[in-house]
């Protein structure tokens, strides 16, 4: 887990955190995450980039749109995420106690029936 600054943006944190990833075969994103060097490193790895690519992109890049609606799966968790207070304005000041925060509401989140 890796908690960056407000104003960082997609692309950018993901470089601090690409070697981390996980085995996978392949990684859902939005169009905030489509760079050449991004989708390089992925390849390196052998993930498949699942994102569309940005609109100012002169070739664009084809990705697999029924994978892509998997997305909305993520979307939806930080969506209820965000329904608790506390994490949606970040109250807390530590990054430390944030991110207890997010595992506590992650945690009742997938325990109590919705």
């Amino acid at each position: 887990m890796l908690l960056s600054e407000g104003q960082m943006s997609d692309y950018k944190g993901v470089a601090l955190m690409i070697d981390a990833f996980p085995g996978a075969k392949a990684l859902l994103a939005d169009r905030g995450y489509d760079a050449a060097w991004f989708r390089h490193a992925l390849a390196e790895r052998g993930i498949a980039a699942c994102n569309p690519s940005k609109a100012n992109r002169k070739a664009p890049i084809p990705h697999d749109t029924a994978l892509y609606r998997q997305r909305h799966r993520i979307e939806n968790m930080f969506g209820k995420l965000k329904d608790w207070r506390r994490i949606h304005t970040r109250y807390d000041r530590c990054a430390h106690t944030f991110m207890s925060a997010i595992c506590i509401a992650a945690t009742v989140i997938f325990w109590l029936p919705q």
